[in-house]
């Protein structure tokens, strides 16, 4: 696929005569892609990526939490071809191979961190950010003030453990004077970061129930639900108040995956699944997007009810 053009009606001409950009092409640049967090459900991000590399979009700058450093890291090593190796990545690793169990971390966090070294190292990385294609950030959380560690320059690898470094589950990473852990703490979908570091518009390629409102009106009584759920709602409010703050300032895009039920947060035999559902439901997106302006571009219900094919909308007021 080459480009919007051939998937739509005719278009609304521009003053000077030629066709109004549709798609992606109409998104002003510099254009960041925003990669947020999600463990297993990072598996959607991979088909989301593919429909962005099958109508050929590189963006300018890729910024990245938890696992969205990790997918992202290797597409600003990789443009245009990345999706290929992450698909084989995901469809093949599992559970043990990413959270190995370490009586010696146990003080620190449940597993080790030796299984992401790894699979950073198979990824065919430079050893610093600076050495990527693309312009790219990696976003954790400073454990001592609770604010965002913007990591965009210096050691490729430890901003990428510190990134996915979730709390109690994984270990702390000591970088360059600071601890730090999994930046989805502050900012599970870093389009705030995108904002500062100079993004005129962003693509979003968030992943799992965090993108919309829990359907159930009643908490369950059991308490890891209750804990679940509570984290959910968090995590929820987090994103909507980051993605409104920054689409009335730029043009904000979220992808949708059209996944309607999600893998347990340990099960990685469902990428496959992800992987294909998310890209359809994103290409067809894509290929229907009309920007016009600063606003929040996305589906019009979760896919609970729509079943991922819902119209492209704007949430937030158009730009005067």
């Amino acid at each position: 696929m080459t480009g919007d053009e051939e998937t739509r009606p005719p278009s609304p001409s521009r003053p000077d005569g030629g066709p109004k950009p549709v798609g992606l092409r109409a998104l002003p640049r510099p254009v960041a892609v925003v990669v947020g967090g999600g463990g297993v459900l990072g598996a959607a991000q991979v088909g989301l990526g593919y429909a962005l590399e099958q109508r050929e979009f590189v963006p300018d700058l890729i910024v990245g939490t938890s696992v969205g450093a990790l997918n992202g890291a290797i597409a600003a090593a990789h443009p245009g071809k990345a999706a290929p190796w992450l698909d084989h990545v995901w469809t093949h690793v599992r559970r043990r191979e990413v959270f190995p169990l370490d009586v010696l971390s146990a003080r620190a966090s449940l597993f080790a961190d030796r299984g992401l070294r790894r699979l950073i190292a198979r990824a065919e990385l430079p050893s610093r950010i600076e050495q990527l294609e693309v312009p790219f950030i990696a976003v954790a959380m400073d454990l001592a003030t609770g604010a965002q560690a913007l990591l965009d320059h210096g050691d490729l690898e430890s901003a990428l453990l510190a990134s996915a470094a979730i709390p109690g589950v994984l270990p702390p990473v000591h970088r360059e004077g600071r601890t730090l852990v999994d930046g989805g703490v502050v900012a599970f979908v870093p389009v705030r970061a995108a904002l500062q570091a100079g993004a005129a518009s962003v693509v979003v390629l968030s992943t799992g129930p965090q993108s919309w409102p829990p359907s159930s009106p009643i908490p369950p009584l059991r308490a890891r639900a209750v804990v679940a759920r509570a984290g959910l709602l968090l995590l929820h409010q987090q994103i909507e108040r980051d993605l409104h703050e920054v689409s009335r300032q730029i043009p904000t895009v979220v992808l949708p995956t059209g996944v309607e039920t999600w893998p347990a947060p340990w099960d990685f035999g469902q990428s496959r699944r992800l992987i294909t559902t998310a890209c359809l439901t994103a290409g067809r997106f894509i290929d229907e997007l009309c920007v016009n302006g600063c606003g929040l571009y996305q589906v019009d219900d979760p896919p609970a009810t729509s079943a991922g094919q819902g119209k492209a909308r704007t949430a937030v007021g158009e730009a005067d």
